[in-house]
């Protein structure tokens, strides 16, 4: 996607979040200008900023990570889908006749460690 592409992008996004960041936002600021000093306002608003800004830092370098991954992956595909696939039906007629309690006795069978506190 060029430059322009991005900005809609980024324009679409920022519309569709100001109604969930506003209110936040908008107390935050309010408790910023209620501090004491200047530097207390600006704490509270970097701590907005890097809670907000951080997810999306880590999700962006973390992309390419996942692309890579997923190339090495993708030949392995099909055999991933029927593995699921069977393990959903398995659950599903466990879950049918009621008979979760046989699948978490076997799984205690299997990794007893799990339950000691």
């Amino acid at each position: 996607m060029g430059l322009f592409e991005s900005f809609l992008i980024g324009l679409a996004f920022a519309f569709g979040w100001s109604p969930c960041i506003g209110p936040i936002l908008a107390g935050i600021l309010v408790l910023a200008s209620n501090q004491e000093t200047i530097t207390q306002g600006m704490g509270l608003l970097l701590a907005y900023s890097l809670g907000l800004g951080i997810p999306f830092l880590i999700t962006g370098i973390g992309f390419n990570l996942f692309l890579e991954f997923f190339s090495k992956v993708k030949k392995y595909f099909r055999i991933i889908e029927t593995i699921s696939g069977i393990f959903l039906m398995v659950i599903g007629v466990l879950i049918f006749f009621n008979a979760m309690g046989y699948l978490s006795a076997i799984l205690v069978r299997l990794f007893p460690g799990l339950l000691k506190g």
